[in-house]
């Protein structure tokens, strides 16, 4: 009996729904549609393969900080350095720290409730 495939969705509140959605299509690129949600295909001919990861973290983890919701969305990017120099030049709170590794490249910007936001760029060919 096949159980969990992937992650179907990531649902949180917001004190405006219609103001976060309006900056993360403005400066993440995320289509929101009129019903305020986005689906995010992978393998079609507009998505690249991929995967999405599902990752508990301790209660004392500080890894979400400044942030201090009890979750992050990580996002998958083509070119983080030049996502992060448009995010600042757009007035976003993008945080100094960026990260290199074997796993890719991670940067991370604060959204308008407060949220940290998770930028990956993956190795090529992942």
């Amino acid at each position: 009996m096949q159980r969990v495939t992937g992650i179907g969705g990531i649902f949180f509140k917001s004190p405006d729904p219609k103001r976060l959605g309006a900056w993360y299509r403005t400066h993440l690129g995320v289509d929101v549609t009129d019903w305020g949600g986005a689906v995010f295909p992978w393998g079609g001919p507009e998505s690249a393969s991929g995967m999405t990861l599902w990752t508990p973290f301790a209660a004392d983890s500080d890894y979400m900080a400044p942030s201090t919701a009890p979750f992050m969305v990580n996002f998958r990017v083509v070119d983080l350095d030049a996502l992060l120099a448009v995010l600042r030049a757009e007035g976003c709170e993008v945080l100094d720290k960026r990260e290199d590794s074997e796993f890719g490249k991670f940067g991370w910007v604060m959204d308008p409730d407060g949220n940290k936001v998770e930028l990956w760029e993956p190795p090529a060919g992942q």
